[in-house]
């Protein structure tokens, strides 16, 4: 079972379970969430073997492709009161929920916007930690490489969630999983892992890259 800490005691976000420990203190509890995997491809990934989200207390995250905020809420239980999630949806449907669910986890920055055009949202984006991209599109690695020269600290890193089928439905999904790496090579992102999301989504794999020029094209 994977949880997070929950950042507004008392609240859920989409009907999920919350567990409740007694702390060392008299009448002190501290309440926390179950991740479901099968709602979120991140806790998918992290189930499936991924070690390493870079995803911590305190971080600033940019979440492309954030739907209603299932899986950003879980983010914003991770960062806390002192990290930021910048979460970028679309659709303007997602985005209400979005906007609604970060009425209460004001870590949430909610952005109604293209993850495509990056340019439309730099004034409300200081610069990230970590990037993480759910956004299922062709050209998914486009996006990511685009956002992450727009927003990404030196030394900061990229998780990306890719559904085959949105990119290639007629290749099997592990010469396109290859060919999306091999974008990100090109673009000098240097892969760290890789694993798939089975038996939580079909046709999914997740990775994590490091960008190992940045610091180059900034001086």
């Amino acid at each position: 079972m994977l949880v997070t800490k929950n950042l507004v005691p008392g609240e859920s976000v989409y009907g999920e379970k919350r567990i409740s420990i007694e702390g060392d203190v008299e009448n002190t509890k501290t309440e926390y969430r179950v991740w479901n995997p099968f709602r979120s491809k991140l806790a998918a990934g992290v189930l499936g073997g991924l070690d390493n989200i870079f995803i911590h207390p305190g971080k600033k995250v940019l979440y492309l492709g954030a739907a209603s905020g299932t899986s950003v809420s879980h983010v914003a239980d991770i960062v806390g009161p002192e990290g930021v999630v910048y979460a970028v949806e679309f659709s303007p449907r997602s985005g209400r929920d979005l906007i609604n669910m970060a009425k209460k986890r004001t870590n949430v920055i909610p952005i109604v916007e293209d993850a495509r055009l990056p340019m439309r949202y730099r004034m409300l984006i200081s610069t990230v930690d970590v990037v993480f991209a759910d956004v299922a599109q062709p050209d998914q690695a486009r996006i990511v490489i685009l956002n992450a020269e727009h927003f990404l600290k030196d030394l900061g890193h990229v998780v990306i969630s890719i559904k085959a089928s949105c990119i290639d439905s007629t290749a099997p999904p592990d010469v396109v999983f290859a060919a999306e790496l091999q974008k990100l090579k090109a673009a000098r992102f240097k892969p760290l892992e890789q694993v798939t999301l089975e038996p939580y989504e079909r046709d999914h794999a997740m990775v994590s890259v490091f960008p190992q020029h940045f610091r180059q094209l900034r001086k």
